[in-house]
């Protein structure tokens, strides 16, 4: 199970922590990311971290978000900077894991807006 949390408002040029919540270890996950969709767009992949600990970003955010996680607590976090407009969307965290026992693991999503 995935539960996010940290979305709201911010004014253009703002910062933002999400955090997602895993139970379970997410050490055993192949990969951890973040998605979002904005209102008539197709669901897009922002950023994801491999279980090496690899970060991995969409272009359109690269440079101003950051991905990282906290094998302690189960989390990861996604900290976004210098937010546009077009940043506006709900970002949902996902957790997948390949092989006979894997899965693929959705939150709820969070919404995010970004106001000029």
């Amino acid at each position: 199970q995935l539960v996010e949390s940290g979305g709201g408002l911010v004014q253009v040029g703002g910062s933002l922590r999400l955090s997602c919540a895993a139970s379970g270890s997410i050490f055993s996950s192949n990969a951890m990311g973040w998605y979002r969709q904005a209102p008539g767009k197709q669901r897009e992949l922002v950023a994801f971290i491999t279980g090496g600990g690899n970060p991995n970003y969409a272009d359109s955010v690269k440079g101003r978000f950051t991905i990282s996680r906290d094998i302690a607590k189960n989390t990861v976090y996604l900290q976004m900077s210098s937010l546009k407009p077009e940043d506006t969307a709900v970002y949902y965290c996902n957790a997948v894991k390949y092989g006979s026992s894997g899965y693929d693991a959705w939150g709820q999503g969070t919404q995010v807006t970004v106001s000029a």
